[in-house]
Formats: structure tokens, sequence, C-alpha cells
């Protein structure tokens, strides 16, 4: 079987503004990279259908939806917060961006890929049940975490986030939850400011200073992530897959290299093979230096593809 790489023309016309980092062009250094790189044609191409409103109250309050709906400008922009605002496209490309998220749920656990990759922005892992923050409106990955469980009756997943900004919206939304495992690497101190003092049989936050590299992030990863994932034996795992922890990007201090994410990627299919019959879907976060993001996601996607 193959991956799926599932991504949406709307992905391309959300945009906050020619001076933000989360822009169009993100999508098209990965795409430009596994072009390059020989990847693009081994891959199951699929379009994201738009998520349902149901599948959305999963994780995020009735009220928060209305807002984020009713917010959406038919010209220009409306920041929803400093860093979030929102253009005339913006709901469009958050609607399949959940929405994909849950495609790649349907298509793995019915065996007709592999495991996949959803190219989509905006992303999701700051939004919270009920606040757009960091980018993101909808929290996809929780949304397909959520789906495995209400839609697949499975009993245990697993979400690890290897953005190098702490999963706060993630946590926040599955915190009284222990089907979800949510393991966080990030930078601390650093945006958002958050979960440093988590303590939980199921989040597994594991904040690290600026300046980490590969080494001490592998020793980390092992001795405080790996363990608490066998215990939980996840019947699927998610990736919230941040590339701006490479030492390229400038948006953090972290100097992880394509390697460190494809040992990531390693260990985590390891975890999937003995415990979840391999299933992974694997959700796009930051990353906003286009060379290493194009870079590092195809060495993530290539390792996932077993090419």
């Amino acid at each position: 079987m193959h991956t799926a790489y599932i991504t949406h023309p709307s992905f391309l016309l959300h945009s906050m503004g020619s001076w933000h980092p989360e822009s169009p062009e993100r999508l098209r250094a990965i795409d430009d990279r596994l072009h390059a790189a020989h990847l693009f044609d081994y891959l199951v191409h699929l379009e994201a259908p738009p998520v349902q409103r149901s599948q959305l109250l999963r994780v995020h309050d009735a009220a928060y939806i209305d807002f984020v709906e009713a917010s959406s400008p038919s010209e220009g922009f409306r920041a929803l917060d400093p860093d979030t605002g929102m253009n005339p496209h913006t709901l469009e490309a958050a609607r399949h961006a959940a929405g994909g998220a849950v495609m790649a749920v349907d298509r793995v656990m019915r065996g007709e890929v592999a495991n996949a990759f959803v190219a989509c922005r905006p992303p999701g892992h700051h939004a919270t049940r009920n606040q757009a923050m960091g980018f993101c409106f909808f929290n996809n990955v929780a949304v397909a975490a959520a789906h495995a469980l209400a839609a697949h009756g499975l009993e245990r997943v697993a979400i690890v986030d290897f953005d190098v900004h702490h999963g706060n919206g993630t946590e926040d939304i599955f915190t009284d939850d222990p089907r979800v495992m949510l393991c966080s690497t990030f930078q601390h101190p650093y945006y958002p400011h958050s979960g440093a003092d988590t303590i939980s049989e199921h989040i597994v936050n594991v904040p690290l200073p600026a300046g980490t590299a590969g080494p001490a992030y592998r020793e980390a990863f092992s001795a405080q992530i790996m363990p608490r994932l066998e215990a939980h034996r996840p019947q699927m795992l998610f990736f919230s897959a941040g590339f701006d922890g490479h030492r390229e990007d400038e948006m953090a201090q972290f100097g992880l290299v394509e390697a460190d994410y494809v040992w990531i990627t390693e260990q985590v299919m390891d975890v999937a093979a003995r415990h979840a019959e391999g299933r992974i879907v694997s959700v796009l976060e930051g990353g906003y230096d286009l060379s290493s993001l194009g870079r590092s996601a195809a060495a993530h996607i290539k390792t996932l593809a077993a090419l």
C-alpha cells in the first residue's frame, strides 16, 4: 500500500497578508521538493473534502464554530488575534483542512492506504476548544483523532506533536480524555508559554531549551516519550508535523535537521507497527523557512512511504 497525500486548492488561497510567515508558499515549497526528489508520483493524491459540523463539534464548542463562520469577511482581512486573521478564502480552507484530516483517518482505517500526510493550511494545533490563535482556527489533528475514536470504534490513540511550539490547543481539547495520549516536544520558554507544568497520565509534555539540537532532542524523546507511547498501546497514531524546529528556521531556536525528522518518524512508525497495524496520519503544522520546510517534509513523507 502507498502513502496518501491529501491537499486542496483552497489552501493556497488562504492568506493573512504578504508579511505573514504562514503563507501559501509553504505548500508550494513542499510540492516542489516532492517533485525534485522524485517522490510525488509514488503518492496517492487525494483532494480534501469539507469537514462536517458534527465532526467539528467533537472538539470545538458550537458557539466557537459559529463565531469563526460569522467572522469570515467578504473582502479584505479580519483579525481574530494579532497573529491570526481571515481573508475571504480562510473559512473554506479551514473546513477542508479539518476535512482532509478526517479523510486521512477513513482511508487509513479502511486499509486503502498505509498512512497519510495532510498538506494543509491553516494549521491547527494551537486552536483550543473555543479560541483561534497562533495561525490556527480548527484543530485539524484533534478533529482527526476524535473521528478515529467516534467513527471507527478505537479505544486508544496517540498524537506526537514535534512542532517547535507546544500543542496547547490539542492539550486543551483532550486534557480530560485519557483515550488520547498527547506527546508534545517544544522549545521552552517560548510561545504559547504553556505546557511546561502539566502533570497528567496521558499528556506527555517535553519542554526543551533554545539551542536543542538532534542528539539532545533524540535523548529526551527516547527517555520521556517512547516508554509512555509503548505503555499506552495506541491503535492509531497521529503526527502534528511542524518543521519549525529546523536549524534554518528563524521562527525558533532549535537545531534539528532532516535526519532528525526521519528518526522521529521511524520511532513512531515502529510503535504503530507493534500496536496499530501501522496506522498513521500526519497533519502539517508549522515550518516557515521554505527551503528547510520542503526538505524536511519530503524526508518525513519519504520515510512514511518507505521509499
